[in-house]
């Protein structure tokens, strides 16, 4: 009879050994499962975010603005009230009607990268806790570059590209490079020649008398906004 008992015992042992064991590879399983579909939609978010052309509210012709979607009317609306100095304005122009956050994956005003709200940069279609943190911890930026380095830690070449399309690092303008210059939303070779043309400058009042030679007010207060002058 002892015999039996013990035999009971080591079987029913055995038994729940095996069953904890099977539970934990099972939770393994799932949780690896889990691990791996997270990491390809995120993947398939990257390839879908760095697929995707950005208009620039301030820039977009009348044409790319209906091919996104807006009614002429609408088009012509957002066209007559730029430039754009902040996202807001440019959302105010669009109604309560219209989806904001999918059409900021199409359209959007750039964010300047040293002083916009780390809460604000969450906006950025794609951005969350995380990525709002980082594009704020390696502030002051001075160059493009370096965002490209800083946030190349995080994400792949395409999506930091992709981000691009959503920020801007504002330029000194007696010191910048003239890749830094380029880099900026909408500004060539010519206007990047031209503002090196007048160096040194001396106040902002000086930029907008030699620079509003070759541009109209509305193209002023847009440029006015990506530079800056050392006191």
């Amino acid at each position: 009879m002892k015999t039996l008992h013990k035999l009971f015992l080591v079987t029913l042992v055995a038994s729940l050994s095996f069953t904890a064991c099977k539970s934990e590879k099972q939770a393994e399983t799932q949780e690896e499962t889990t691990t791996e579909t997270t990491a390809t939609e995120q993947k398939s978010e990257a390839t879908e975010n760095t697929a995707t052309v950005v208009l620039n509210a301030n820039l977009a012709t009348a044409e790319e603005l209906k091919g996104i979607g807006m009614s002429e009317e609408l088009a012509a609306k957002v066209i007559e009230n730029r430039p754009y100095l902040t996202l807001a304005d440019f959302a105010a122009q669009l109604g309560e009607d219209v989806s904001k956050e999918n059409l900021y994956k199409k359209i959007f005003v750039p964010f300047n990268l040293n002083t916009t709200p780390e809460a604000d940069f969450k906006q950025i279609p794609g951005v969350g806790d995380k990525m709002a943190h980082e594009f704020e911890e390696y502030r002051p930026y001075t160059s493009v570059a370096q965002f490209r380095k800083e946030i190349g830690k995080y994400v792949d070449e395409a999506q930091v590209e992709y981000y691009l399309n959503y920020v801007f690092v504002p330029v000194e303008l007696n010191t910048a490079s003239k890749e830094d210059i380029k880099a900026l939303p909408g500004v060539g070779d010519r206007m990047t020649h031209e503002f090196e043309e007048y160096r040194p400058y001396t106040s902002m009042e000086q930029f907008r008398k030699e620079i509003g030679k070759y541009v109209d007010d509305k193209e002023l207060a847009r440029l006015e906004r990506l530079v800056y002058l050392k006191q």
